[in-house]
């Protein structure tokens, strides 16, 4: 992927991350203004958020090291093995740091 194409698709996911990151921390409404019936789903509400907000701000901080790779000289290539990512890997996860042979293996480890 080129180098200006994927800064721009990198810094546009940053702001539209950022956006939803306020999103899902915006205040909840307080609890006079919802019905007593509505506790429970008000739980798994803010436990559903929570779990988005948590994908969304691990999603930023790996678009922030892309960004901060490509200003390296060095996005494109697997963090670990240094082999170059492959191209349509950086066109479907621009923020990808390591080829598909080595995020595999960092999965399994999981």
């Amino acid at each position: 992927m080129e180098v200006t194409s994927a800064r721009q698709r990198l810094q546009q996911m940053l702001a539209d991350l950022d956006r939803s990151i306020g999103v899902l921390r915006g205040d909840p409404l307080s609890v006079d203004d919802r019905s007593p019936a509505d506790a429970g789903s008000d739980l798994s509400d803010a436990d559903r958020a929570q779990a988005m907000l948590t994908v969304a701000t691990t999603q930023r901080r790996a678009v922030l090291d892309a960004l901060k790779r490509l200003d390296e000289g060095t996005y494109g290539r697997c963090v670990d093995c240094a082999k170059p990512v492959p191209e349509g890997r950086l066109e479907a996860r621009p923020e990808a740091a390591r080829c598909v042979q080595c995020q595999g293996k960092r999965e399994r480890r999981r």
